[in-house]
């Protein structure tokens, strides 16, 4: 499965539209205890544990995004637009979101 961010895959020809794909993955407030709790891993402003998590949590949401398109009957994934955003009470929880189109190329 060929996942990007842009409109087209530059050679390949669109054969077939297959949908709108989406996936997502939530991280939940104990995630964020964990990592506050390992703030020492901070660095030049930076923090591995955090990163890591939104890594993760990225990737999830693209597994799914691309299990979803292959269920469509999809070879690629065009426009791929990542969104990350705070929810709960209190903002406790992250969610990322991926969505693109489901296609059928060359």
């Amino acid at each position: 499965m060929e996942l990007t961010t842009t409109p087209s895959i530059e050679g390949r020809k669109v054969i077939r539209y297959c949908g709108i794909v989406a996936g997502e993955a939530v991280l939940g407030a104990n995630v964020f205890k964990d990592m506050f709790a390992s703030i020492r891993d901070i660095v030049g402003g930076r923090s591995g544990t955090y990163e890591n998590e939104l890594r993760k949590a990225r990737q999830i949401a693209l597994d799914e995004l691309a299990e979803q398109a292959s269920e469509l009957g999809a070879n690629a994934v065009l426009g791929i637009d990542l969104d990350y955003e705070v929810l709960g009470e209190k903002n406790g929880m992250l969610m990322v979101s991926a969505s693109g189109t489901a296609v059928v190329v060359e």
